[in-house]
């Protein structure tokens, strides 16, 4: 009886040593983060925050790289550069699935698991990713045209800072359709000071808008907001934003804005990490996409969120 227990206690001692050297050890595993966002946007700092907070609570390496303009060319040579190092899983947004695709298929066809965020969740799974985190544009476009056209909403500017990248354009496809009323897109650029020039200059020369729906807080939104006020019409123009900024989050809650659309970037950024971390550990993954939006912030809400958005979480 007493070798018998022996015997067991051995076996179990060997599974266990068998097990533990067949996974990955956390401080071995190592991830690369591809994404088209730039320096001077705050909503891909959020981004990158959450790629740190979760490379440490995971234990793993994780590096975090993005071209310094939208430039699908250098984005791609990002990936390959990536994909020459081996890394234990890749994170990629997709703001453009035929200038990316082919560099995301040579990740995936060097066994290297790919998880994409952010924009590409209509192409993400031909493309050969594990999974997309992030919300559908479109539907979250429609939604917000549809609240503003509820508030009386009927002439509209559709401000796109990126035009070109497919996100963007179907959040602006999808406000027209749910707004109803008639839309004009509006492309600018990434300058918060072009922004403003441009939406004053459209307002003034188009009494009969009275909506202005931006596709960024920081970027977008608050020179959007700025620009209402130089032609006298806050409170009178409607003005809301895909994604968070602590300003326009302020100006919500002081009855400037209608409301910002929350897709938690921080969770863009966070939850590939873990997944691919325990991926690579365990072999476990979720069984399909992680919507991680939209959230309407209206007024209610926006004091709630101002403290984090300001630190960077939301």
């Amino acid at each position: 009886m007493k070798f018998g227990l022996r015997s067991l206690l051995a076996g179990a001692a060997m599974a266990a040593a068998l097990v533990g050297s067949s996974m990955a050890s956390a401080a071995d595993i190592h991830i690369v983060a591809v994404t088209h966002g730039q320096a001077n946007d705050p909503f891909w700092s959020v981004v990158k925050n959450g790629v740190n907070a979760a490379a440490k609570d995971m234990g793993v390496s994780v590096d975090y790289r993005a071209p310094e303009t939208f430039d699908m060319v250098s984005m791609g040579q990002l990936i390959d550069a990536a994909v020459n190092q081996k890394p234990d899983g890749l994170i990629v947004s997709i703001p453009d699935a035929s200038a990316l695709g082919p560099s995301i298929k040579k990740a995936v066809a060097a066994g290297i698991p790919v998880i994409s965020i952010n924009s590409g969740s209509d192409v993400s799974k031909e493309l050969g990713a594990l999974l997309h985190v992030g919300q559908d544009e479109y539907t979250a476009g429609k939604a917000a045209g549809a609240k503003l056209h509820e508030l009386g909403g009927k002439e509209g500017l559709c401000v796109n800072q990126e035009v070109g990248n497919v996100a963007l354009d179907l959040r602006c496809k999808g406000f027209a359709d749910g707004f109803g009323g008639k839309v004009t897109v509006l492309p600018v650029s990434n300058d918060p000071a072009d922004v403003r020039a441009k939406v004053k200059a459209a307002l003034s020369s188009n009494a009969a808008v009275d909506t202005v729906m931006a596709l960024g807080a920081g970027t977008a939104g608050e020179p959007s907001l700025s620009a209402v006020e130089d032609v006298g019409m806050t409170g009178k123009i409607k003005v809301a934003t895909f994604d968070l900024s602590a300003g326009f989050l302020k100006a919500v809650a002081g009855g400037k804005a209608a409301f910002a659309i929350d897709q938690q970037q921080f969770l863009q950024g966070y939850l590939p990490v873990v997944f691919l971390t325990n991926y690579a550990k365990y072999g476990l993954i979720p069984g399909g996409n992680v919507p991680s939006g939209p959230n309407l912030i209206t007024r209610e809400k926006a004091a709630q969120v101002v403290d984090l958005s300001a630190k960077g979480i939301r």
